[in-house]
C-alpha cells in the first residue's frame, strides 16, 4: 500500500533524518500561516506545471484529470474554510500537495516531478505579486480621479504656491491638486514596469540546475499569462537566477515606496491646509477623530497615520535589499523572510490608496449620481493667504524686465518696493501709484493688473503653467488618459 510521505513533515524529506525537528525550530522555520495567501497562484502553477507534463507524456491523462479534480476539490475546501493549515507541513505548498496525495494518491505524489520548492515558490510570488500589481494600479487610477475630479471644480480658485513654506506666488487650486495626479501617473508607470519584470517564469529551473526531465516551459508560461505584449513567453534563463533572485520583490517595494513618498507629502499638505492656521480645506469627519480630553478637536489620523505607514514601506525595502545583499547562489533559507514585507507591503499600499481615493473625492451617491464627503474647499481662507505674502512681487519684476530693465535691476526695485509696503503694512497692489513710481518711473497705471492675483495667475499662460486656460487643458488630457 502507498504511504503519504507528507503526512508528517519530519517525513517529507527522506529517510536521512535521523530524529524529528524539535518543536521551537517547527515554528521558527515555518511560513505557512503568512505564506498561505499564495494558495491561489500555487495551485494555479501547479494545474499549469501538470497539464505540462501531461502533453509531454510525463504524467498519463488520468493523472493530469485526477490532479485537476483534486485541485478542485481543495480549492473549495479553502473558500469555504475547511481546509486545515497544518503547522507541520510548513508552507503552502507542503499542505496543498499533502492534502493533494490524500486526495488522489500517487497522481499527487506525481505532481513535483521535475520541479523544486525552490522555483515552485519563486513562481507563486510572481504570480501572486503580478496580480496585485494590478489591483494597484486600478487603485492609482482611481486616486488620480478623485483628484481631477476636485481640480476640476475649483480651477478658478486661487491659494498661495509655496517654497520653504514661504508664500512665493499665487497658483490655482487645481494646478496644485495636478501636480500629485502627475506623481501618481509616474507611480503607475512604474507599476507597469515592475510587472514587466515581475511576469517572467521560474518554474522549470527545479533545485538550481534545472531537470532532466523534457519539460516545456514556454508552455507552462503561455498557459500562467506570462508573455509580453506581443503573446511571447517569458521564461527565466538561467536557472540559478530564476530560483534565488528576489530583485523583482525589491523593486516592486522600491515603486510602492515612492508613492507612499506621495502619499505622504500630499498628507502633510491636508495636515497643514486643516490646521485653523490655515484652515484651507475640511475633511469628512469619518477620516477624524476627537481628543479625549479636548472636545473642540478634529484630527487629521488618516492622513497623519498615512504619513507614518510611509516609514513602515520604506522600512521594508531597506530590509528585503538587506535581506539579498550577501547571499550566494542560489536558493537559500533566508529568502523565507522576503514574504512578511512584501505582503506588508502590499496591503498597506492598497489599504491607503483605497481610502485616499474616498477621502479626497467622496463616495458616489446611488441615487444622486454624485460623489459626496470629499475634500471642502475655502476658497476664500486660499485667497486671503495669498494676500499676505506678496505673492506677486515675482509679477512687478517681470512687468518692469518687459518696460527694458535687466531683471537683477528690477528685482533689486521690486525688494525696495517690497519694504516700503511692509513697512505701510499693505499689499504692493494697495501701494499708490506714485509711491510705485518712486521706486521706478516707467510705472504706469497698467501695473495693477499684473499686481493682481487673478491677473498672475492668467499671465502664466504657458504649458505646465498656472493659468486657468492651461489648468483646464491638463484636466482634459487627464481625463482622456484614465478613460
Amino acid at each position: 500500500m502507498s504511504t503519504n510521505q507528507l503526512d508528517k513533515k519530519s517525513e517529507a524529506w527522506s529517510a536521512l533524518f535521523s530524529e524529528p525537528m524539535s518543536d521551537l525550530v517547527k515554528r521558527y522555520t515555518a511560513s505557512v500561516f503568512f505564506d498561505k495567501r499564495l494558495w491561489e497562484a500555487d495551485m494555479a502553477g501547479s494545474l499549469a506545471h501538470a497539464e505540462m507534463l501531461g502533453g509531454e507524456g510525463i504524467l498519463s491523462e488520468q493523472d493530469v484529470r485526477d490532479i485537476q479534480q483534486g485541485m478542485a476539490r481543495i480549492r473549495q475546501e479553502i473558500e469555504s474554510g475547511e481546509f486545515e493549515w497544518k503547522l507541520d507541513l510548513e508552507d503552502v505548498h507542503l499542505n496543498i500537495e499533502a492534502r493533494l496525495t490524500q486526495l488522489v494518491g500517487d497522481a499527487g505524489k506525481r505532481l513535483h516531478t521535475g520541479r523544486s520548492r525552490n522555483d515552485q515558490v519563486a513562481t507563486d510570488v510572481r504570480l501572486w505579486l503580478r496580480s496585485e500589481i494590478d489591483l494597484i494600479t486600478g487603485l492609482l487610477k482611481a486616486l488620480q480621479l478623485s483628484l481631477v475630479e476636485v481640480a476640476e471644480r475649483h480651477v478658478d480658485v486661487i491659494m498661495p504656491g509655496f517654497t520653504h513654506l514661504q508664500v512665493a506666488q499665487p497658483v490655482s487650486f487645481a494646478h496644485h491638486l495636478l501636480a500629485y495626479v502627475e506623481m501618481f501617473a509616474r507611480d503607475a508607470e512604474r507599476m507597469a514596469d515592475v510587472r514587466r519584470r515581475t511576469n517572467r517564469l521560474p518554474l522549470g529551473s527545479a533545485a538550481l540546475a534545472g531537470t532532466t526531465y523534457p519539460l516545456d516551459r514556454e508552455r507552462v508560461a503561455r498557459t500562467l499569462g506570462m508573455v509580453d505584449e506581443n503573446g511571447v513567453a517569458q521564461v527565466c534563463q538561467n536557472s540559478l537566477d530564476g530560483v534565488s533572485d528576489r530583485d523583482f520583490a525589491i523593486e516592486f517595494t522600491a515603486a510602492a515606496s515612492l508613492c507612499m513618498v506621495h502619499i505622504s507629502r500630499l498628507s502633510e499638505e491636508l495636515i497643514l491646509w486643516m490646521s485653523q492656521n490655515f484652515g484651507f480645506v475640511k475633511i469628512a469627519d469619518r477620516f477624524t477623530t476627537g481628543s479625549s480630553i479636548m472636545p473642540q478637536k478634529k484630527n487629521p489620523d488618516v492622513p497623519e497615520l498615512a504619513r507614518g505607514k510611509t516609514g513602515r514601506v520604506v522600512g521594508h525595502l531597506m530590509g528585503l535589499i538587506t535581506l539579498m545583499k550577501g547571499q550566494p547562489l542560489a536558493y537559500n533559507k533566508d529568502n523565507q523572510e522576503d514574504k512578511e514585507p512584501l505582503f506588508d507591503t502590499v496591503d498597506t499600499l492598497k489599504d491607503t490608496l483605497r481610502i485616499f481615493a474616498d477621502m479626497v473625492g467622496g463616495q458616489l451617491n446611488p441615487a444622486t449620481g454624485l460623489k459626496e464627503g470629499g475634500i471642502t474647499v475655502d476658497a476664500q481662507a486660499m485667497e486671503a493667504a495669498a494676500r499676505k505674502g506678496y505673492a506677486t512681487a515675482t509679477d512687478l519684476a517681470d512687468y518692469l524686465v518687459k518696460k527694458g530693465l535687466p531683471f537683477r535691476d528690477a528685482h533689486e526695485t521690486v525688494a525696495h518696493a517690497v519694504k516700503a509696503a511692509t513697512a505701510a503694512g499693505c499689499d504692493l497692489s494697495e501701494l499708490p501709484l506714485s509711491e510705485l513710481q518712486r521706486f521706478h518711473p516707467a510705472i504706469e497705471d497698467d501695473v495693477y493688473g499684473c499686481l493682481s492675483l487673478r491677473g498672475s495667475l492668467d499671465a502664466r499662460n504657458t504649458l505646465g503653467g498656472t493659468a486657468p486656460v492651461q489648468v483646464r487643458r491638463q484636466i482634459e488630457r487627464h481625463r482622456q488618459r484614465l478613460a
